[in-house]
């Protein structure tokens, strides 16, 4: 049995395409010609041309050795806060607006929740000379206000978004209008694993780069190309997707992804999906969802706006379901904490989404020969007036 997605865009019971009949042709489109851009000479050498001379890559796979003494193990940290634009996002948006060239689509639009995807959809949008719309929850343009001012340097247009609760959700809402009223010449870059077939295969692709080079990089640095843990955070689903990508169906390495708890699984104010969300349909695919008897969508709650969504990738749904991945829940206090304690030991600051992975070390017990890998999604700039405002919750990290 593999885990990745089936001939008819599922993974499991999870995934499809559930679209209104306006954007029907355009998603069919995307879907008969995406593996064969992606899989030609021409795209491969383009990309993997982007990838190193522009964002960096490969990114570092850094030995935490402090970190390691703590939690008695080998930690590995995948650095993608290393990337240009400061995420693993640029990964995918690279590679979307190259499709989009190809397919002939004049205007790209985007939803963000933290900025990164928003950010890195500007960059590259700048990059081909193409014009950008972002949308962004006006909760999230208020939290995350110096990314917002990144997205208008690189040229894009910011249009905040009122509705609900104005985070990552209600961001992804007006996206998917405007590409109904405009399905002909643009391309809807989206950032995560979510939405209709093919986008949660087709984002996680090429976010796959990461742990393609983490084989690569485990060979040198231990003399095999596999860990015994991947660890990463988990929203959407993009920068986990990638960590996993060709260690899905090895079963040797274990696989931990922390989603955000808000102020508890169980307390009503959370976005932990997997642990408080049932089967539903959002945003173009059948997957779990944070909604109400009647199908009414919950409003998620994260102290991290890229981690603050009702949903979850199908991906990510199927390897909970089928107990492939460990899933743990990270509420608010533990991801700051664990930013902080990052800081303080390896000189890391992270992004919020990225320390709510690197708060699910705690909740394990690894042996010492074990070999763990976790992502460091991003940096953590954005989010430093978030940390210096709930440092109380550093404990005695949060002395100074």
């Amino acid at each position: 049995m593999s885990y990745q997605v089936d001939n008819k865009g599922y993974y499991g019971e999870y995934g499809g395409a559930y679209v209104p009949e306006i954007l029907y042709a355009t998603v069919e489109n995307l879907k008969n010609h995406y593996l064969e851009v992606l899989e030609s000479d021409e795209f491969k050498k383009e990309y993997m041309q982007l990838l190193r001379d522009y964002v960096g890559r490969p990114s570092p796979l850094y030995y935490a050795r402090r970190m390691s003494e703590k939690y008695g193990c080998q930690l590995y940290l995948k650095r993608e806060d290393l990337n240009h634009t400061g995420a693993h996002k640029i990964n995918n948006t690279i590679g979307q607006i190259l499709l989009a060239k190809k397919m002939g689509k004049k205007r790209i639009i985007a939803e963000t929740g933290a900025g990164q995807h928003g950010v890195a959809t500007a960059t590259v949008c700048a990059l081909m000379d193409m014009p950008c719309v972002v949308y962004q929850g006006a909760l999230d343009v208020e939290r995350q206000h110096t990314n917002v001012e990144r997205m208008k340097m690189l040229g894009a247009e910011i249009r905040p978004v009122t509705s609900g609760n104005g985070t990552l959700k209600d961001a992804t809402n007006e996206a998917i209008r405007d590409w109904c009223c405009h399905p002909a010449d643009t391309f809807y870059i989206i950032g995560s694993t979510v939405g209709p077939h093919p986008y949660p295969d087709l984002v996680a692709r090429l976010q796959s780069i990461i742990s393609e080079e983490i084989k690569q990089q485990l060979q040198e640095k231990i003399g095999r190309d596999y860990p015994d843990f991947l660890m990463a955070c988990v929203g959407g689903g993009s920068n986990a997707a990638g960590t996993i990508y060709h260690y899905i169906d090895d079963e040797r390495v274990g696989i931990i992804l922390a989603e955000a708890g808000g102020l508890g699984a169980d307390s009503g104010h959370t976005a932990a999906t997997i642990h408080a969300g049932s089967l539903g349909i959002l945003h173009g695919s059948r997957t779990l969802v944070m909604q109400t008897a009647d199908g009414q969508i919950i409003e998620a709650e994260s102290i991290s706006a890229g981690l603050d969504y009702p949903g979850i990738g199908p991906i990510h749904a199927n390897l909970a379901d089928k107990k492939r991945a460990t899933v743990l829940s990270i509420n608010d206090d533990e991801a700051v904490k664990a930013a902080y304690e990052l800081t303080r030991l390896e000189g890391i600051i992270p992004a919020l989404e990225s320390a709510h992975a690197i708060a699910a070390l705690q909740k394990m017990q690894f042996k010492p020969s074990d070999v763990v890998v976790l992502t460091v999604s991003g940096r953590g700039d954005k989010d430093v007036e978030t940390y210096l405002s709930h440092k109380e919750m550093a404990g005695e990290y949060g002395n100074f």
